[in-house]
């Protein structure tokens, strides 16, 4: 459970980067809504030399067009079973699950929660899932709730001073 081991940053998708809605239009065009500062603090992880990856049960081009707007190197859509993702995702990059950080919101959530080194939960994640999550953020899912899990992951590692500081 230590935040200063940490070197891959996995993040669940509707409900967590975006606020859990899907809005479609009458042509059946899909829409979310994606937090600017969640975006920031993926730049972040990733210059500290963090990993970061979306998992998603969904598929959507509009999920991978932000993936790609920030760079993440990870994005496995329509996963219908996340642990087993998780577990490929460890084996490429030669890991062990206790330097995972993962934040989720739903029961399909709870299997790699209970699994990972750290896992977040935002504000308004199921109470069922808030009960495994190591820390509850303050903010809601699509709201700078992976922004706050970000920014406690890299305090804990002393990089944040350094991001910190190009800004001051």
């Amino acid at each position: 459970m230590s935040l200063q081991r940490i070197k891959l940053f996995v993040m669940d998708v509707d409900g967590t980067l975006t606020d859990g809605r899907i809005i479609v239009n009458d042509q059946g065009v899909e829409t979310k809504v994606f937090s600017v500062h969640d975006g920031l603090a993926i730049r972040y992880l990733q210059s500290a030399g963090i990993r970061a990856a979306w998992v998603s049960g969904r598929s959507s081009k509009l999920v991978e067009i932000r993936a790609k707007e920030l760079g993440v190197e990870e994005l496995l859509q329509g996963v219908e079973v996340k642990l087993q993702a998780l577990e490929k995702l460890v084996a490429r990059y030669e890991l062990e699950l206790h330097e995972v950080a993962y934040i989720g919101d739903d029961l399909t959530d709870l299997p790699v929660m209970r699994q990972v080194g750290y896992a977040f939960a935002p504000a308004d994640a199921r109470d069922e899932v808030k009960e495994f999550a190591h820390f509850v953020t303050a903010a809601p899912g699509g709201g700078g709730a992976v922004s706050e899990a970000v920014e406690k992951v890299l305090k804990a590692q002393g990089k944040w001073d350094e991001i910190l500081s190009r800004y001051l």
